[in-house]
């Protein structure tokens, strides 16, 4: 694509393609795509977004082409990978003028600039950080605030690879560019000091975003450029500045009136401070133990005591706590159980620990956390009241505690009072006496296990708090109830329950005050729950249908599937109206990922409940499941695991299979291509197929498996292997024909295996398992597979069966299951009679697993005194379960009828090697076998023999 005439028809499409008219809009899209691979065409879009006299919308499409070009054609391996020369130019253009006056823009390019050097940077584009280096000194204010932009994103890039390489050049950078980075943030952090008392908001705020930006670098090359930071005295030296600057911008803030640019963009830089002294925490626990002492008093000085009064805002009293929580917690600061086994590290961080948390210290911030911290605001207080669903949100979502100030609040005091609750006990009891601080008692359950009668408590005074039906009593009853989900598994005695649930029962018809209510907290017995079971179901649903906020629908779905998985197969009766409403809420949480997770998660307990007749849902689930399971879709990364658990219970739960069913296999390659931690998951579902339906699924799909099998094979841990060739196996065991033909390519590498002495115990055991099957269960398919391995070999078929029968006696200890033990004897036994001199010569080796096989499979029954085959299965049947015991799933019965037929269950394997052994006795005549039974050692013989004559 040449640049000069191709830029006007690009700049055409572009245009065409910010248009609000569909008409006009799909059509420049498709070009655009068209032109993705074609030569020249990220030329041209760099061409475009660095004129300035270019419509903005138009530049900023140009920005975001050239930045998912870089994801999908830049690296070398790529389809339609860009040229070298390409690469080069492009790189060059990038960054030849960091004068972008377009914030956003600029924001693009920086991002952009960042991923080509995730991929170049430093071996083909070395000079991008000395450009960037010089860039960032220059006197014009716009290209110094762009290259500073651009250093930042680029150091935070080279900061998160991961790969051992990509470590080492990045603390190379680090330790090159350090120094730089520390006089360019002093610099620019004086200035804006200096600037702010001159009243000039705006050039105040100006030198604020390049103090901002500097600092962001520092924070990457601190954290992620030292392996061992304690040993570079700059390190510690800039990180222990960081406890003094907040002090210096906190003070200097409050000439600012809130809300405004720069008191906004002051508190996200003393924020950052904060993360870089919490980030230097995680990785780097030991390093940080001289700043702890410091760490502790920056934090408690400035939120439990008065010198914060005025001056700190809620993410940064979050920060702090944060701070003095993770110094608390941190396993690397606890001495070990026996004191001599402690690391010194450990040990000095405890007395550091240990000087600092006063008896006086430690009841000062215990107070504070209670009486000033866990009290409602009157905006909180407001919003129950106006809100108390959203109210619900705020105040339990997932990872609230990193960021809003009540959960924070809360993990700090569980956290202090569990490492220190010696002290804290008589502080809180007594607090309990004056207050009923019912949040600090929840909280802290465990550890006041033996000073509370929560059982007396709750009949004696909770009881009645949560029968009194006032409106403004509802936080009272909410506390109430909370906390008693608190205590119930850790003293709250059984027969309680039932009173529970009629409190509980009542207070659900109040949709304000059920929102609020953590229900998921109440473990229950099954046959406590039952009477209560109709209408606590039916309040749930309603609840779902009322409620809006996303993070409710999903608490209330996590009750909802807790009940379904408790109550099993008798939920049946009740789900009807859920099974209809669920199609629906599906469809309009297509924006929510995390609320469709709650979705499968219900429909995988939903399925397990209604077992077979979850086929009624196949209209909806087949659907659910094609979507979350299809990589190609946006949301699979969001909804892949569960999605995949829901497929396997779908699956293990279905009375036959669908072609619908059968289809949705179809994304099974792309996933065992993945590798991921879900590889177990798939084939679980892969052996669920088989087990449903062999024919169909193997005839649709062995080939594309096999392949994908044997890619896998060539890149996989020993625990990988064994699932492969687990699958193979199960379907050998089910189809015997149709299984060993249809994984015919994967099988040499089995006998090779056994012929070679495959190291791994597992994996030989496995490999002897796949063969025992083909053996037995299709000799003729066994007879052509050694024929061919004994061309590879240039040996004689005879030789090779040799070899193997040898290897098979010598790894006989590898296999441990008496299933596996059982089929090896079968196996082997079953080459007999033969007149075979090689089969003759290896007799001793087969009647020594025979022996050892007997020995694992026959117990003596003691009224006969004569041995059985305990594997025997002679029928099935339903089995009686218990009340906590789960039915057996449709799959479940599927492998007990395919036992009923499987050899290991079928025949005895006393009566088979009797027979066998006869059978040979017949072909050699008496004399012949009597010499042949002479090269088993005798004591084998008369144990052989003992079993044999007890039939």
């Amino acid at each position: 694509m040449d640049i000069q005439s191709a830029s006007s028809v690009v700049l055409q499409a572009l245009t065409q393609a910010t248009s609000q008219d569909s008409a006009v809009l799909k059509p420049a899209e498709e070009q655009l795509r068209q032109w993705e691979t074609q030569p020249g065409f990220y030329s041209v879009l760099l061409s475009i977004f660095n004129n300035h006299l270019l419509d903005v919308n138009v530049r900023w499409l140009a920005v975001l082409y050239f930045k998912n070009g870089i994801d999908r054609y830049w690296r070398k391996v790529a389809p339609h990978a860009l040229s070298e020369e390409e690469k080069s130019s492009l790189r060059a253009g990038l960054i030849t003028n960091f004068n972008e006056p377009v914030n956003q823009i600029a924001t693009q390019i920086a991002v952009l600039i960042a991923k080509v050097a995730r991929l170049d940077c430093p071996r083909q584009w070395p000079e991008l950080i000395p450009i960037l280096l010089e860039s960032v000194k220059v006197q014009d204010s716009l290209q110094q605030h762009r290259a500073l932009l651009t250093f930042y994103h680029v150091t935070k890039t080279l900061a998160s690879k991961r790969l051992a390489t990509d470590r080492r050049l990045f603390q190379d950078l680090a330790s090159s560019i350090y120094s730089f980075a520390c006089s360019l943030w002093n610099h620019h952090t004086d200035t804006f000091l200096q600037q702010i008392y001159t009243g000039d908001q705006q050039t105040s705020l100006s030198s604020l975003e390049r103090t901002l930006l500097s600092l962001k670098v520092l924070r990457k090359l601190t954290v992620h450029g030292f392996i061992e930071p304690h040993n570079n005295m700059e390190v510690m030296v800039k990180t222990k500045a960081f406890f003094f600057q907040p002090f210096h911008l906190l003070f200097a803030g409050r000439q600012f009136g809130p809300g405004s640019l720069c008191r906004e963009k002051l508190e996200k830089t003393i924020i950052l401070f904060t993360k870089v002294l919490l980030d230097f925490l995680e990785y780097h626990p030991w390093p940080f133990i001289p700043l702890i002492q410091c760490s502790l008093e920056f934090a408690v000085s400035y939120v439990f005591t008065e010198a914060g009064e005025g001056v700190v805002f809620e993410r940064f009293i979050v920060q702090c706590m944060n701070l003095i929580k993770m110094i608390v917690k941190n396993d690397a600061y606890k001495p070990a159980k026996n004191i001599e086994d402690s690391k010194p590290e450990s040990l000095e961080a405890h007395k550091i620990k240990t000087a600092f948390f006063t008896h006086q210290t430690l009841t000062e911030i215990g107070r504070r956390l209670v009486s000033k911290y866990f009290l409602l605001t009157e905006e909180e207080l407001t919003m129950w009241e106006e809100d108390p669903e959203s109210f619900a949100v705020e105040e339990t979502g997932g990872d609230s505690w990193k960021y809003s100030l009540r959960p924070c609040t809360e993990v700090l005091f569980l956290d202090i009072f569990h490492n220190y609750s010696q002290t804290l006990t008589p502080v809180l009891l007594e607090m309990v006496q004056n207050l009923q601080v019912y949040n600090a008692v929840g909280l802290a359950a465990y550890e006041l296990f033996d000073n509370v009668d929560f059982d007396q408590w709750f009949k004696n005074q909770l009881l009645g708090e949560l029968q009194v039906s006032h409106n403004r009593y509802k936080l009272i009853r909410r506390r109430v109830i909370w906390l008693i989900g608190q205590w119930i598994s850790v003293k709250f005695k059984p027969e309680l329950r039932p009173l529970l649930y009629e409190v509980i029962l009542s207070l659900m018809q109040d949709p304000d005050l059920v929102v609020t209510l953590p229900v998921d907290d109440f473990e229950f017995r099954t046959e406590q729950f039952l009477p209560y079971l109709e209408s606590i179901f039916g309040l749930l649903f309603q609840l779902l249908q009322q409620v809006n906020e996303c993070d409710t629908k999903m608490q209330v779905l996590h009750v909802i599937s807790c009940v379904i998985e408790r109550v099993s197969i008798q939920i049946r009766p009740y789900v009807g109206c859920l099974v209809q409403y669920l199609p629906v809420l599906w469809k309009q949480s297509e924006e929510h990922n995390m609320l469709r997770c709650a979705i499968l998660t219900t429909l995988i307990h939903l399925v397990q409940g209604l077992g077979a007749e979850s086929k009624n849902l196949y209209p909806f689930l087949l659907p659910v499941i094609q979507l979350s399971t299809d990589v190609s879709q946006p949301p699979h990364v969001y909804l892949l695991e569960d999605g995949l658990e829901l497929w396997l219970v779908t699956l293990e739960n279905s009375p036959a299979i669908t072609p619908e069913l059968l289809r949705i296999f179809q994304n099974m390659s792309a996933l065992l291509e993945l590798s991921s931690e879900n590889v177990r998951t798939c084939f679980q579902i892969i052996n669920a197929y088989i087990y449903l339906s062999a024919t169909d699924f193997l005839q649709n799909y062995a080939e594309a498996l096999c392949r994908s099998f044997y890619e896998l094979l060539r890149d996989i841990t020993t625990e990988g292997q064994v699932q492969v060739l687990k699958v193979v196996e199960i379907a050998i065991k089910v189809s015997p024909v149709l299984g060993s033909h249809m994984f015919q390519p994967l099988l040499p590498a089995v006998l090779r295996g056994i012929v070679e002495g495959e190291r791994y115990p597992v994996v030989m055991s496995t490999y002897l398992g796949v063969t025992g099957r083909i053996l037995l269960q299709n000799s003729g398919f066994f007879t052509s597979l050694l024929t061919q391995m004994a061309v590879e070999y240039n040996q004689e078929a005879d030789q090779l069966l040799g070899s193997m029968i040898e290897m098979w006696v010598d790894r006989m200890d590898n296999i441990t299951q008496p299933e596996r033990r059982k089929l090896s004897a079968l196996a082997l036994t079953s080459l007999l009679p033969s007149d075979n001199s090689v089969i003759q010569d290896k007799f001793c080796g087969i009647i020594n697993i025979c022996v050892e096989a007997l020995h694992d499979v026959m117990t003596e029954d003691p009224e006969t005194a004569t041995f059985k085959d305990c594997m025997l299965m002679s029928h099935f049947e339903e089995p009686k379960l218990t009340d906590d015991e789960e039915p057996p799933t449709e799959q479940d019965k599927r492998r007990k009828l395919l036992a009923l037929e499987d050899p290991v269950h079928s025949v005895s394997l006393q009566q088979f090697v009797y027979e066998k052994l006869k059978a040979q006795q017949m072909l050699m005549g008496d004399q012949g076998f009597q010499a042949l039974m002479e090269t088993v050692d005798t004591e084998v013989v008369r144990q052989l023999q003992e079993f044999i004559h007890s039939m």
